[in-house]
This record gives structure tokens, sequence and C-alpha cells, in this order.
């Protein structure tokens, strides 16, 4: 069955190499998707402790590295060979710690100024979705914040309809070769996705505060929320 952890691994093990040069190409809004994140976190210590949940390369953590370069990011990730193109993004930072493991089952012992996540969430179900973000609040400090850069499901059949259409035009648009786009078509049958409405619910449900989706590109959103 499609959507297993293992056929996580595998799918994702084998596009590590290529994953950043594709980024652009397959996140049609990628200078919003990441920017818009990083401008709206404030914190007070310089020198915060972060954690990247399903960090992969570690993109989205590079983007936060700028703002916050004194910052302490724990790295997790199921895919090996994801966090070893972490690890040489970040061969000269020694404040940045790398964690194997599936995230929805792991015991964090730490307690953070601010959970990120980028475009991994959406391959759980919806009752891991929600587990998560009850232990993500738990393991945030006080006046913590979450956010997750992801993608939704369209809240009917045609709007889902569309979303899909307008990212695969926009992908075959693309300097992408034949065999990259049918990859990421293949990949796309991990995702497991939930609409906007419900995954706004979740986090209020788990204690957030200030909870929002601060952008949305068709299915691409950004969703915040705060620990007070």
């Amino acid at each position: 069955m499609i959507g297993t952890k293992n056929d996580i691994i595998k799918k994702f093990n084998e596009n590590a190499m290529q994953y950043d040069n594709q980024r652009r190409k397959l996140i049609p809004c990628f200078d919003d998707f990441y920017s818009i994140p990083v401008s709206v976190i404030e914190i007070e210590n310089d020198t915060p402790n972060i954690l990247d949940i399903g960090a992969g390369t570690g993109l989205f953590s590079s983007f936060i590295k700028e703002k916050y370069p004194k910052a302490k990011i724990t790295l997790i990730d199921i895919s090996e060979k994801m966090l070893e193109s972490a690890k040489n993004r970040f061969k000269d930072d020694p404040n940045i710690d790398y964690i194997i493991a599936d995230y929805t089952d792991y015991k964090f012992e730490e307690k953070y100024d601010l959970v990120i996540s980028s475009l991994s969430i959406h391959h759980l179900n919806d009752n891991d979705k929600q587990d998560l973000y009850h232990k993500i609040f738990s393991i945030l400090k006080e006046d913590g914040i979450f956010i997750n850069a992801d993608q939704v499901l369209g809240h009917t059949s045609f709007i889902e309809n569309l979303y899909k259409d307008d990212w695969k035009n926009k992908i075959e648009a693309s300097s992408l070769t034949t065999e990259e786009i049918n990859a990421a078509f293949d990949r796309t049958k991990l995702d497991k996705m939930a609409t906007l409405a419900k995954q706004l619910h979740w986090l209020n449900e788990s204690g957030f505060k200030d909870v929002d989706c601060l952008y949305k590109y068709f299915n691409f959103v950004i969703l915040f929320g705060r620990k007070s």
C-alpha cells in the first residue's frame, strides 16, 4: 500500500540529492512560501532553541539561520539520505543536531522556542496529524510558536481538482525533465492531505492561540499557532 513509512523513506532517500535543486520549480510560490514564515518569527532570545519537524535537507532551517545565526536547531527526519544533505549544508555549524527518526513517535526531551515544519505533515493520516499537533504544543515553551508551511486538501472535489490542475500545468511548463516531473507526480501518491479548515480546528483544539493561515496559494499554506 502506497503511503507507508517505508514508502516515504524510499521515495525521499531516492530524491535526496536532487531535492533542493527542484524546490523552486515544484513550489510555484517558493519565495513567499519560505520568506513569509521567517518574516513573522520574532524571538527575543538571539540563541533560540528550534525544532524542524520532517526537516529533510534543512532548507527551511537554512532561512531561519539567516535571521538567527546563533540559533540551536534540531533537525528530525525519517530519511537518512535527506539528513545527509542537511549535514553537508550545515557542515560548519556546531549548533545543529540531527535525529534520524519518525517524529510521530519520537520522545522529545527538550522545550523549544519555535517548532517549524515544511512539506512533511501532509504525509500523515488525520489521526497522526492531530496527535502531532498536541505533541508540538506540549514541547513548546510558553509563548513559543509553531509554523507549518505545507499543503492542504481542497474543501470540495472541484477546488481540489483546480489545485491539482494548476500545479500540474506549472511544473509541466518548468524546466524539469520528464523523468523529474513523473517522479514528482509519483511522490504525490504518498500525500494524505487534510483541508485547511480541519487543520485550523485541530491546532485550536490542541491548545494553540492566535491560530491563523498566514498565507495561501492554491493548496500551499502557512499555518501559525502560539502557545500562551
